[in-house]
């Protein structure tokens, strides 16, 4: 049987100065996911993002889960690859640095 998957561009080129959260995705019918972002801008002095995986049964009430943050310094790319998350994810980010500002993308890809 082949498996379903979809990925979900949920930031395009966006570009944030401050911490924010991604757009809530239902995901109840799959079984894993993947988070990718990609800073591909970052400009300020030591510019970190740290991204946290959120998760809810409603898409309201949001609770970070207990994983290791995906972390980058400035630009580049990272992954962060979840199971067992009920029915909908987000990340909620945080931007550190002096007067820092960053250009990113960010995908889910989900499997079946």
């Amino acid at each position: 049987m082949l498996r379903r998957s979809h990925t979900a561009v949920l930031e395009k080129n966006e570009i944030h100065a401050s911490d924010f959260a991604t757009e809530p995705y239902e995901t109840g019918w799959a079984s894993e996911a993947i988070w990718f972002v990609r800073v591909t801008e970052a400009s300020g002095d030591d510019v970190k993002l740290r991204a946290h995986l959120q998760i809810s049964p409603d898409g309201i009430f949001w609770t970070d889960r207990d994983d290791q943050p995906l972390e980058l310094d400035g630009c580049g790319q990272a992954c962060l690859s979840v199971r067992d998350f009920g029915s909908w994810l987000r990340l909620r980010v945080e931007i550190e640095g002096e007067n820092p500002s960053v250009k990113l993308m960010v995908y889910l890809a989900l499997k079946e």
